[in-house]
């Protein structure tokens, strides 16, 4: 008996592998060119520091170029902005932090995108407290000293990294709860105002412990105290400000962390979030984000948008709370 051989059928099975093996060649071969790596504050912020540390990591791990970019301005937003828009494709990467991530879409108008929606969560690099820091020649040597001056209503300036952003939220909180004479004084970026916090031109600031810490051991300006609910391990005889101040709600931290333009395909996301999560935990590479003050962590993708959901909603509640608006 002859065999008939369904021709069409056979054909149809050729020209779908032939479609298959190109598709599957493209899946396994990201990153086929450099990777953008866009840092939404200038240079000598927490999310600098830690995005190259990791960025230059990446590079090593999927064996192509990361390329750092600055995209600062409004409070993190423009950099954001330019993740947002930017084709889904694993090409364009966000180092977000806390501010354009969870605070300043739901507390600054017209921002142009939404972080829940407009953006894939990646992988979680480290969170870290604030570090509340004075020039080296204020009258202010202790958190105990600072507080008391805050209770006097002593007339004070503080600076920020931006409006929006967690040392702004901060110091608004202080003047609600301790009702003193502040006034805020908003920087494009942690460096700037650290340079003015060093130079006396501000009386206070809350930059991120990673960006703090090296004009502290440096002399440049005086720790008095961290943000965080608990002290910072790399300096256990620092008080925190709750510890300081009385009030039991202080938490304010920054965290930094990795997301893409949504509609990026899963098994990119998937590929980066092993690649990051494997770095963080590399020994060499932790203990030198660890250094920074930063808390580490490997978290799969949806416990990562999780810690994003609940940290949006907690500066939320924060935001009523004082009932800040944008300025």
């Amino acid at each position: 008996m002859r065999r008939i051989i369904n021709v069409s059928g056979l054909a149809a099975a050729v020209i779908a592998l032939g479609i298959a093996a190109p598709l599957a060649a493209r899946a396994q071969t990201y990153p086929s060119r450099p990777i953008r790596l866009i840092v939404n504050f200038p240079p000598g912020g927490a999310g600098d520091i830690l995005g190259r540390i990791i960025g230059n990591q990446l590079s090593v791990e999927l064996k192509q170029s990361v390329v750092v970019e600055n995209h600062s301005g409004a409070g993190g937003t423009i950099g954001a902005r330019d993740v947002v828009n930017a084709a889904p494709d694993g090409y364009t990467l966000a180092v977000g932090q806390t501010p354009e991530i969870a605070i300043n879409p739901y507390f600054m108008k017209n921002v142009g995108y939404d972080a829940l929606t407009d953006l894939t969560p990646i992988a979680l690099a480290g969170v870290m407290p604030l570090a509340l820091v004075v020039p080296p020649h204020s009258p202010y040597s202790t958190a105990a000293q600072w507080v008391a001056a805050l209770r006097a209503k002593t007339p004070m300036n503080f600076a920020s990294a931006g409006v929006g952003t967690p040392s702004h939220l901060a110091g608004e909180l202080l003047k609600l709860k301790l009702d003193p004479k502040l006034v805020h004084v908003p920087y494009k970026g942690a460096g700037p105002a650290l340079n003015d916090i060093a130079g006396g031109q501000v009386d206070w600031y809350f930059p991120a412990y990673a960006s703090g810490m090296p004009l502290v051991q440096g002399g440049r300006v005086k720790l008095l105290a961290v943000s965080s609910k608990k002290r910072a391990a790399l300096t256990p005889d620092t008080p925190t400000v709750a510890e300081a101040t009385g009030i039991a709600n202080f938490d304010f931290t920054l965290w930094v962390g990795f997301f893409a333009p949504r509609g990026l395909p899963k098994h990119i996301a998937t590929q980066l979030n092993a690649a990051i999560n494997r770095i963080i935990l590399e020994p060499a590479i932790k203990k030198k984000l660890e250094a920074t003050g930063a808390t580490v962590e490997a978290l799969s993708i949806p416990q990562f948008d999780a810690f994003v959901r609940t940290d949006i909603a907690r500066y939320r509640a924060i935001i009523e709370q004082a009932n800040l608006k944008a300025e």
